[in-house]
């Protein structure tokens, strides 16, 4: 599914990515942690054409995104959500959920017509009802909760049909109850839709719990990969970012 052969980057000489080399299989559910600066974002905005690397490829199904642009890698099937949510925030949860299917038909039109399409309609409201957002269609984006607004971001990389969802700390700025309440909505998106997911996140209660699989990036290099347990008993990954104290509270 997604191969990530060799890749790096630097900025002013310092090397955000060095010679990371991961493979995603289709329908995994991976979690990407590591400390602050660790490398985590930027590898993410690799793979989505926000950055290009110095080298490496990164492999979709055998297509290289590399050198893509990033509705060009969208439209290949690599969705994602961002830490701070990118709405619209004047629109209504409809009306910004027809504009982003209106823009992946290149039908720019949709974004101007009083009644939009049926198929259109049909599949925005099809994933407003998957993410639990169905009863709030109506209301304007910045009115809702700091997590519906989360949830909306998703929604918006959800309805293009990705292959591939990146979500980037998902549960950032949520309080204990809310936190929970997102990670169980996004581990039920992908059991339903079978999705090949990744996600960033800091919480490592919320990691272990539902992250078959763990990546910890340390300095832009792949530090350890493995089951929560492995990650919990790794003396490297212990040392450099769960710590003592941190990792006899997870265990």
């Amino acid at each position: 599914m997604l191969q990530i052969q060799r890749i790096s980057k630097s900025f002013g000489g310092v090397k955000a990515t060095d010679d990371v080399s991961l493979d995603f299989a289709d329908g995994t559910l991976t979690a990407v942690i590591g400390p602050n600066g660790a490398g985590k974002s930027t590898f993410f905005n690799l793979i989505t054409g926000a950055f290009r690397p110095d080298q490496g490829r990164i492999m979709l199904d055998g297509v290289d995104m590399v050198g893509r642009s990033p509705p060009e890698i969208v439209r290949h099937g690599i969705g994602r959500a961002f830490q701070v949510a990118s709405i619209f925030p004047s629109l209504t949860v409809e009306e910004t959920m027809l504009a982003a299917v209106g823009v992946d038909q290149r039908r720019a039109e949709v974004l101007h017509r009083r009644f939009p399409l049926p198929e259109t309609r049909e599949r925005a409201a099809h994933t407003l009802e998957m993410l639990g957002l169905a009863d709030k269609r109506q209301r304007r984006a910045m009115t809702l909760s700091h997590g519906d607004q989360k949830l909306l971001d998703i929604a918006l990389a959800l309805v293009l049909n990705p292959k591939v969802l990146l979500l980037d700390e998902p549960t950032a700025g949520m309080g204990p109850e809310e936190r929970w309440r997102m990670i169980e909505k996004v581990h039920e998106l992908w059991t339903r839709e079978k999705l090949t997911l990744i996600f960033i996140e800091h919480d490592m209660d919320i990691v272990f719990k539902i992250a078959p699989l763990i990546v910890v990036l340390c300095y832009g290099r792949v530090l350890a990969t493995g089951t929560p347990e492995q990650i919990r008993a790794n003396p490297a990954v212990i040392d450099a970012y769960l710590g003592t104290e941190q990792h006899e509270g997870a265990a």
